[in-house]
C-alpha cells in the first residue's frame, strides 16, 4: 500500500519499528538492537508490556520446554519445519541462557518443562524488558497503531543518496514513526484483554499477504448438555462462551481433576487422537494437557461441520479383561461384608464406585450412566463417551491456530517474500504449538530471528 509523503515534519524515524511488546516484540528488539547501532523502537498499545506473558503457567510461567529439536518439533503446528531455522538460532537451551544473563535463575520440571525458579511470571517480563533496553531498544508503551502504509523509494528522494523505501506506523494518540525495517509481532486473537486483537492480520492482508483460517486452540471443549444454555454466542460455529451457566451435569463434573488417564479424540466416526495424562472438568468444560491436546482438531472439526466425540478412560494401565477381574473380586469382597451385605444393590455400587474412582466424580459418572452395573462398569469404565458440542473462543484460549501464510514468508530470515523489510514473528504467524513450554519458546525464536535478520540488512 503505498501513501502520501506529508508527513516530514511530523514523522519520528527509526531504523526499525516492531509491533507488540509481548513475547516475540521483545526478542526482537533484543536481537535486533544487540545486532545493530541502529534505532530500534518497539510500539505496545497496553500500558505495559509482555501482558499475556504474565498469566502464562497460572502466573508461573512455563517459558520454554528443554526437548531437544527432534522431540519439540512433534509439538508443532501445522509445518514444524518452518520453525527449524528460528529455533536453531535460539534454541530452549540458548533461551534458558540467555535469561540467566539478565539475572533470571530457571528450574526444569516435569515433561521438560521450564519456569523461572521464583515461578513468577514477572521476571520473565522483567528479564526480556532488560535485555531489550539495555542493548538500546526503546519500549514505548500506550502507542496503539492504527495504521501502516508502506511509503515509495522517491519520496524522499531529494533529502537523501540513500534507498528510503520503508514505512509509516500511525498511532492512536496522533504520532507516527517511519522506519526502514517492520517486524509485525502484535499476537493472534487469544486473551484479547491482554491486547491480542488481531490487527496484525488486518494489516497483512492490507499489504498482499494471505492469512490461514484462524480458529482458538488449546482451549476447553464443551460436551453436550455441561452448559445449561448453549447455542452460537459467537461468530465461529461452535462457540460456546465460557460465562454460560452450567447445567445440573456441568455442576457435577466442574472441579474434578484426573490423573494418569485416557483421552481418545474421535471424528466423524474415527479415532484421530489418542492422549494419556492429565484432564480437567472446568466452568468452560473439559481442560488440562490431555483435553488442550485434543483441543486443536477438535475446535477445527467442529467448524469444519464434524461429528465430533472424546472417550475417557478411567483405567488406561488396565486392560478390559483384568479390570473385569477386579472389579469382580471387589464386588464379591462387598457381598460378604456384613456392613453392606444387606443394603440395597444402587447402595453397594455406589460402595464399588467409590473403590475404582474419585468419589466426588460418582455422581455424575452414575448420571450419566444410568443403566450401569457392576457387570457393565469395566466398559463404562474404560469408555467413557462425551459428545462434543462446542468450544471456548478467543476470550479464553492459549494460542491462535491458522495466522499468516508460511508459503509467504522466508523461514531463514522470517522476512515477507511480497514486502521487502517487512518482517512476521510470534502467533501472527500460521505457527502454533501444544502446552508446554512450545508456544512461548515459538515465539520467542521467531521474534529473535526477525530481530537479528532485519538489523543484518540496514
Amino acid at each position: 500500500m503505498t501513501g502520501f509523503c506529508d508527513f516530514e515534519f511530523k514523522t519520528m524515524t527509526a531504523d526499525i519499528i516492531i509491533i507488540g511488546a509481548g513475547a516475540a516484540g521483545l526478542m526482537a528488539a533484543a536481537g535486533a538492537a544487540h545486532t545493530t547501532t541502529h534505532k530500534v523502537v518497539v510500539l505496545e498499545k497496553m500500558a505495559r508490556p509482555g501482558r499475556k506473558i504474565m498469566i502464562t503457567g497460572k502466573g508461573r510461567c512455563n517459558f520454554t520446554n528443554a526437548k531437544p529439536w527432534n522431540e519439540f518439533s512433534q509439538h508443532i503446528h501445522p509445518k514444524p519445519n518452518f520453525l527449524k531455522p528460528a529455533f536453531y538460532n535460539l534454541t530452549s537451551e540458548k533461551m534458558i541462557d540467555f535469561l540467566a544473563e539478565q539475572g533470571m535463575e530457571s528450574v526444569v520440571e516435569r515433561g521438560d518443562r521450564a519456569f523461572p525458579a521464583s515461578h513468577l511470571a514477572s521476571d520473565v517480563v522483567d528479564s526480556l524488558l532488560k535485555a531489550a533496553e539495555g542493548s538500546g531498544a526503546e519500549v514505548l508503551c500506550g502507542k496503539e497503531v492504527t495504521d501502516i502504509i508502506r511509503y515509495a523509494q522517491d519520496c524522499h528522494a531529494e533529502q537523501s543518496e540513500e534507498s528510503t523505501e520503508g514505512f509509516t506506523v500511525k498511532c492512536s494518540d496522533g504520532s507516527s514513526y517511519s522506519c526502514r525495517k517492520l517486524i509485525i509481532c502484535t499476537g493472534g486473537l487469544s486473551y484479547p484483554k491482554t491486547g491480542s486483537t488481531g490487527d496484525g492480520y488486518q494489516w497483512a492482508t492490507q499489504m498482499g499477504h494471505t492469512v490461514k483460517t484462524l480458529f482458538p486452540s488449546l482451549t476447553a471443549i464443551v460436551p453436550k448438555g455441561y452448559k445449561a444454555t448453549e447455542g452460537n454466542s459467537g461468530s465461529a460455529r461452535g462457540h460456546i462462551d465460557r460465562n454460560t451457566p452450567l447445567s445440573e451435569v456441568g455442576e457435577m463434573l466442574c472441579g474434578n481433576q484426573l490423573k494418569n488417564v485416557g483421552l481418545s479424540l474421535i471424528i466423524d466416526g474415527n479415532t484421530a487422537d489418542d492422549e494419556f495424562g492429565d484432564m480437567d472438568f472446568t466452568d468452560g468444560g473439559i481442560e488440562g494437557p490431555i483435553g488442550f491436546k485434543v483441543s486443536r482438531k477438535c475446535v477445527n472439526s467442529i467448524i469444519n461441520g464434524s461429528k465430533v466425540n472424546v472417550i475417557l478412560d478411567l483405567k488406561p494401565a488396565v486392560d478390559i479383561d483384568d479390570l473385569t477381574v477386579r472389579i469382580n473380586t471387589l464386588w464379591n469382597e462387598i457381598a460378604k461384608d456384613k456392613r453392606s451385605a444387606n443394603k440395597l444393590y444402587k447402595d453397594r455400587f455406589k460402595i464399588l464406585l467409590t473403590k475404582v474412582m474419585p468419589m466426588q466424580l460418582i455422581p455424575a459418572f452414575i448420571k450419566l450412566n444410568p443403566n450401569t452395573d457392576h457387570k457393565t462398569l469395566p466398559k463404562a469404565l474404560k469408555k467413557w463417551k462425551f459428545e462434543i458440542d462446542g468450544y471456548v473462543g478467543y476470550e479464553r484460549c492459549v494460542v491462535t491456530a491458522g495466522g499468516i501464510s508460511q508459503e509467504e514468508i522466508t523461514p531463514k530470515t522470517l522476512e515477507s517474500k511480497l514486502v521487502p523489510g517487512l518482517y512476521f514473528a510470534g502467533e501472527v504467524l500460521d505457527l502454533d504449538a501444544d502446552t508446554g513450554g512450545y508456544n512461548l519458546q515459538t515465539a520467542f525464536s521467531t521474534g529473535y530471528l526477525a530481530g537479528i535478520s532485519a538489523a543484518k540488512t540496514l
